[in-house]
């Protein structure tokens, strides 16, 4: 696991460099899902046996990276990084916190890339799983993309985002519990352990930097609007709610 870590540590470092050397925020989101496909690249041709097993955190992360960098195309700048990343060392945290994250969360695939996996009912409802919430992810970042496209002081309430305030979010955390659910009959003792990869990210995006950060700024920026919205919609899960449809932004 300590040559996972290294190098998962030596890519940030890199990506580091670039950030910081040219003041940019272009690469920073792009090298997250570009680890994860390195990473799991490099457990394929050095362990893996199994291609599903891979093929997931790579097809995964091809996608989050290819999203994330045309978004960045397109808004120019991260505000989460004003006034962090002209200052060397609090810029470096984020991208050795980065390091860590990306390490914990891929312990599902990284720890099972060394037992041999017989596929089984459980193993092809886990790639059940993961298509489903990798399309939700995909669907939901496409429509609110060409939504504020059109409208970008507006809320997002139509499309999928009709059933779920965070239709991505949930997609993102189904993705990485099927993949630990995956590799789950091929882990023993303590590989087990690896179930702290979901259980991370998840609370990650529930509770830390993902669903409080945007519904305190949702609130304060659409008001009434946005009461509204949440009142009538689910928080994750894309699903009907009694109440009828949400009111649009205006």
């Amino acid at each position: 696991m300590l040559e996972n870590f290294l190098l998962i540590l030596f890519i940030q470092v890199l990506f580091f460099a670039v950030a910081s050397w040219f003041k940019t925020d272009k690469v920073t989101d792009l090298s997250y899902g570009l680890t994860f496909v390195l990473l799991a690249i490099f457990l394929y041709f050095n362990y893996e046996d199994n291609l599903y097993l891979v093929a997931m955190p790579i097809i995964w992360g091809i996608r989050l990276a290819t999203y994330l960098f045309i978004r960045i195309l397109r808004t120019k700048t991260d505000k989460r990084f004003d006034g962090i990343r002209e200052k060397f060392l609090a810029f470096a945290k984020f991208w050795l916190l980065q390091a860590i994250s990306i390490f914990v969360i891929s312990l599902p695939f990284a720890v099972a890339a060394k037992q041999e996996i017989e596929m089984s009912l459980i193993n092809y409802g886990a790639l059940f799983l993961f298509a489903l919430g990798l399309s939700i992810e995909t669907i939901a970042d496409y429509q609110k993309y060409q939504f504020k496209n059109k409208y970008p002081k507006q809320l997002i309430t139509s499309g999928i985002w009709r059933f779920s305030r965070h239709p991505n979010y949930f997609g993102e955390m189904l993705v990485w519990w099927s993949i630990y659910l995956f590799a789950l009959n091929s882990l023993s003792g303590w590989q087990h352990l690896a179930v702290i990869g979901p259980l991370y990210i998840s609370a990650l995006l529930l509770f830390v930097t993902g669903v409080p950060t945007l519904e305190k700024q949702y609130a304060a920026k659409y008001g009434e609007i946005w009461t509204a919205y949440k009142d009538k919609t689910n928080l994750l899960l894309p699903w009907w709610r009694l109440g009828g449809r949400p009111p649009r932004s205006s």
